[in-house]
């Protein structure tokens, strides 16, 4: 352990030998941090995914640059088919620790095989697409693309999570019972998971309690048995019931040649009878069917106008797809991180992902993993940007082209808004007084008094807001 003063090795003093620093609560606190990953790494290695990455995102919280396990935190996210979120641990301890970092290997395993890279990408696609056909209640759609995303990724927990919701929504225990059985196979310890399980288990037990119990004949119920002196005879019930049967059946078989020589006798006309009644069923059908024909004319132009408009609605979703910032936006973001990792110095290139993102998503609305990876990106690249905006605003400002010079500070401050004490909101304040937006300029100018108290650039600030009020 190195001191986080001057780097040098630490002993077991509460203080730093080389600077003279108090370290007892540093030492502390990466103790903590330790005791956490070791604790993952134990639940970890019992499949209990779920705890694991509790305990190991504490260990963060204590020590964001403990290595190990923001590392093994990446691994679990891959093994529950979160590859995103597995991804941005492993590109923030790369750039934690640049060199002889296992991170390096983990992302190249994914990079480096473009089919797989285009796999997640199919699978992010497909399990967001089952989102909304479950949102449109279009359940066997969604159950489809399920199946598709398990056999692109077979661990993807939550696609086994609601594949087996929509099994039971449909009251298919035994199918649901099969994927919640693969989802504790993956993470032993799903709180989800387990509940579910639960609820189809009790379900299956109800079943299994109300199956009706066959009864056997016993042999006794057949026979019967009497004593006659020393001798005890058994004789079949079917004997003594043999005498009345036939009885019975000696009068049915009267009674039919009865009924058989009366139907004969009165046949002829019947007959006549029927056939003009078949003759009036079959006028009254062919009219019927008639009317069916036009009818079903009818529904098969009304199925040809329905089949394109579903297609133009397809077009639509598929057009749309990405504006809730769970879908396209995905991608954007996997295309920054690998800009990033392959091209850091292509700062145009990972800005223009980065300002995409920003216009179509509502960032406090995502995951936590996607916005700790896009503010990373942003602080990377927003320095570089924020003093090439900055040099190109004050041309167009001094050129008078004011609109100009709002769009570029309006983007410094966005990306650096401490940049240079304040002269990007001081010029942007003046942009905005300069072409007649006062409302603007006066909202700007409290910003640079609430950001940079008791300086020039306030006092100055608050003179030009004393000015635009008279």
């Amino acid at each position: 352990m190195n001191c986080y003063y001057c780097g040098c090795r630490l002993s077991e003093h509460d203080f730093c030998t080389g600077c003279g620093a108090d370290v007892s609560t540093y030492k502390k606190t990466v103790y903590i941090s330790n005791r956490y990953y070791n604790d993952g790494l134990e639940k970890a290695t019992v499949r209990d995914l779920t705890g694991a990455i509790n305990s190991l995102r504490q260990s963060l919280k204590f020590n964001k640059n403990n290595i190990e396990a923001r590392n093994l935190l990446g691994l679990v996210y891959f093994e529950m088919g979160e590859v995103v979120a597995a991804l941005s641990e492993w590109v923030i301890s790369k750039n934690l620790r640049p060199n002889k970092n296992i991170a390096d290997d983990y992302i190249d395993m994914v990079q480096s095989n473009p089919g797989r890279l285009e796999s997640i990408n199919t699978t992010i696609k497909k399990y967001n697409q089952s989102l909304v056909y479950c949102k449109q209640d279009s359940l066997d759609l969604a159950v489809i693309q399920l199946k598709k995303v398990l056999s692109l990724n077979p661990k993807f927990i939550r696609a086994h999570q609601l594949l087996a919701l929509l099994y039971i929504h449909n009251e298919e225990w035994e199918k649901a019972r099969k994927e919640l059985v693969k989802c504790s196979q993956i993470d032993t310890n799903n709180t989800l998971t387990l509940r579910y399980l639960k609820e189809v288990e009790n379900v299956l037990n109800m079943e299994d309690t109300a199956k009706p119990i066959s009864k056997k004949r016993s042999i006794s119920d057949e026979v019967i048995k009497y004593q006659s002196g020393n001798e005890t005879i058994i004789q079949p019930v079917n004997d003594r019931e043999k005498s009345s049967v036939s009885s019975l059946l000696n009068i049915g078989i009267g009674i039919l040649i009865g009924i058989a020589a009366t139907w004969f006798l009165i046949l002829p006309a019947r007959v006549r009878s029927e056939k003009a009644e078949v003759n009036e069923n079959l006028r009254v059908v062919s009219e019927q069917s008639d009317a069916k024909s036009a009818t079903i004319d009818d529904l098969n132009q009304q199925i040809n106008t329905l089949t394109t408009q579903n297609t133009q609605l397809q077009e639509q979703l598929e057009a749309y797809a990405g504006t809730n910032g769970t879908m396209s936006t995905m991608d954007e973001l996997l295309q920054a991180v690998q800009a990033y990792v392959e091209t850091p110095e292509d700062i145009e290139k990972i800005a223009g992902y980065l300002d995409k993102i920003g216009e179509e998503i509502v960032l406090e609305e995502t995951s936590q993993a996607f916005q700790t990876t896009y503010q990373y990106l942003l602080n990377a690249v927003g320095p570089t940007l924020a003093e090439q905006y900055y040099a190109e605003g004050q041309n167009a400002y001094r050129d008078e082209n004011y609109p100009d010079a709002i769009k570029n500070f309006e983007k410094v401050v966005y990306y650096d808004e401490d940049n240079a004490g304040g002269d990007a909101l001081m010029y942007l304040a003046n942009a905005y007084r300069n072409s007649g937006n006062e409302a603007k300029a006066k909202e700007t100018y409290e910003k640079i008094i609430e950001l940079f108290p008791d300086t020039e650039k306030a006092r100055r600030a608050k003179q030009s807001i004393d000015e635009l009020g008279e």
